[in-house]
């Protein structure tokens, strides 16, 4: 097909054209004089971007390394862990947490809703003994589009007197949603490269509070790789304990930059802009949104349930056919019945209409009943006029 290809699942996104040229500068010695600046000038500005003044570590990982680095250096085997079943990537972090020999309470959800505050509450109030250890949410669910408000989550956990430590996602909410790591007195935070931070996949990351640090020094879980002693210790002057990927912190340092450039605030807002105009196309269509609770709207991406008697899939696969517009798939229990619109990253309001007129397009094209216009009450919001 003629032009370029319209990447709009929630990630990996597009990658920006000065943050592909940072990538593609001559590999460096990483034992080197002149990886040190690098390195340092990445893990500040991440540090930036968690809103921390604390620890920040850069694993060659996707983000299921960070996952793991999170509960490996914090827990010991069999402790317990709190966690939600807000969609499919809490059920897969669930899963793993299993796997390493913790001991899950899995609190059952209807992927439609973020975690309830209350219920980490109430949670943590009958847990006399403190047996849980940590509560470990999902800031921005990116199967269902939906995010957990860590705030309150946060200030539950405080009136509830409880000391579990409070492990979070930001794989799909960091650089696209409003995020504060020490405001909210986070313990860990995990993220990774490939989507708010506009790079490809292959970075890891944890920002990590006192708290965990203190934890990690009598945590029992079998670490290697992941410990972040190692890390810390030779990120202090400027290195990694083994190979990072370097033309990517090239990448990092640079897509910072526009982060900087544009200002955080801006980002947001430009952020929830997009989504917004995304969720009136999908009124106007006559659709439903996964997510139900208006204060749990994701800016990152929208995820639509598509009428019944219609597969999500096939209409994905003539979008691609005909458009060459990637879209992302239902995912776990959604399988079939949602597709996602990611609207992060480097993204800007031509994208996204057309974005939005491949999608009413394909629509029209798999002869699913829906109402015409809803390009129209996105440009309208988008313009101003509405």
């Amino acid at each position: 097909m003629s032009g370029r290809h319209f990447l709009q699942i929630p990630g990996p996104t597009n990658v920006p054209d000065r943050v592909l040229r940072a990538i593609a500068q001559p590999t460096i010695d990483h034992r080197g004089p002149a990886f040190a600046p690098l390195a340092r000038e990445a893990l500040d500005g991440l540090r930036d971007v968690f809103k921390t003044s604390g620890s920040v570590v850069i694993y060659p990982s996707s983000g299921t390394g960070a996952w793991e680095a999170s509960l490996v250096n914090t827990l010991s085997p069999d402790d317990k862990v709190l966690m939600f079943e807000t969609g499919h990537f809490a059920t897969l972090w669930r899963n793993m947490a299993q796997r390493l020999g913790l001991d899950v309470q899995f609190v059952p959800g209807d992927w439609r809703h973020g975690v309830d505050p209350e219920a980490v509450e109430s949670m943590l109030r009958d847990d006399h003994n403190h047996a849980i250890k940590a509560v470990a949410v999902v800031h921005n669910e990116t199967s269902t589009g939906v995010t957990s408000r860590i705030a309150e989550v946060r200030r539950a956990m405080d009136r509830a007197g409880h000391p579990a430590l409070l492990l979070v996602d930001t794989i799909s909410s960091l650089g696209s949603i409003d995020y504060r790591h020490d405001e909210w007195r986070v313990d860990v935070s995990i993220g990774c490269s490939q989507k708010g931070l506009m790079l490809p996949p292959g970075l890891g990351l944890n920002a990590i509070s006192d708290n965990a640090l203190a934890a990690s020094a009598s945590a029992r879980l079998p670490r290697a790789y992941w410990d972040w002693a190692p890390m810390i210790a030779d990120n202090a002057s400027g290195f990694f304990p083994y190979t990072p990927a370097t033309n990517l912190l090239y990448g990092l340092r640079e897509a910072i930059a526009m982060l900087r450039e544009e200002g955080l605030d801006r980002v947001f807002a430009r952020h929830g802009r997009h989504a917004e105009a995304t969720r009136r196309a999908v009124r106007a269509w006559g659709f439903e949104l996964t997510c139900r609770n208006a204060d749990e709207y994701s800016s990152s991406l929208t995820a639509v349930m598509i009428p019944d008697g219609h597969d999500a899939d096939a209409l994905r696969r003539i979008i691609l056919e005909r458009f060459d517009l990637s879209l992302g798939t239902g995912l776990g229990k959604l399988k079939g019945k949602t597709f996602r619109i990611g609207h992060l990253g480097d993204f800007n309001d031509l994208m996204l209409a057309g974005t939005l007129s491949g999608v009413e397009m394909g629509l029209a094209a798999a002869r699913v009943p829906f109402r015409r216009g809803g390009v129209l009450a996105a440009l309208d919001y988008l313009s101003g006029s509405d």
